[in-house]
């Protein structure tokens, strides 16, 4: 019986927010579909924060990944960039423990290293690459969903083998990893 796994890749945003889904049938993987959210019509960071967990909750509840990889916020100088990002990353990640989906972030210079071997490779180099590994007939316009598409690709690569990410299998999870952040 052949062994089935799926993993839903995303690259949080406030403006674009990217997303990836791969397909693993007896360890080789099948391209299934990349999108993404366009947030940036919305003014109200509140909205865009529910529209990115609604969008992530209706994501799981149509392909029912079984794990959920997520490029975690670069560090950057702008200080209201990484709060922004950090919020995006963390409602979605609350949607997929909300559904019990084991959660593994990666660093955006793993991902970049795990599909092209060069953790300074631009988005158009990981889009390119992953167009020849998985027979992508076009790019899209945006680079954000072939950069989700890359985080599941990079959790594919990793698996059983996590060197940065981070993972949490649930709510009780997360608070036992992160004990400062509990009062």
């Amino acid at each position: 019986m052949a062994k089935e796994k799926i993993i839903l890749g995303i690259d949080p945003g406030t403006t674009i927010m990217g997303f990836g889904i791969i397909k693993v049938v007896n360890k080789k993987m099948h391209f299934v579909q990349m999108n993404e959210l366009l947030l940036k019509k919305y003014n109200d960071p509140y909205t865009k924060l529910k529209l990115i967990f609604d969008r992530t909750i209706e994501l799981i509840d149509t392909y029912h990944p079984d794990e959920i990889a997520i490029e975690a916020p670069f560090f950057g100088k702008n200080v209201q960039s990484m709060l922004k990002l950090g919020r995006a990353q963390g409602v979605a990640m609350a949607a997929g423990l909300s559904r019990q989906i084991p959660i593994t972030e990666y660093l955006p210079k793993k991902i970049k290293m795990a599909i092209t071997g060069n953790g300074n490779a631009t988005k158009e180099q990981v889009a390119k690459m992953l167009q020849s590994m998985l027979g992508l007939k076009e790019l899209p316009n945006n680079l954000d969903s072939t950069d989700g598409l890359a985080a599941a690709v990079c959790h594919f690569y990793n698996e059983g083998r996590v060197e940065i990410g981070k993972q949490y299998s649930g709510w009780a999870s997360f608070v036992k990893n992160n004990p400062s952040k509990v009062k």
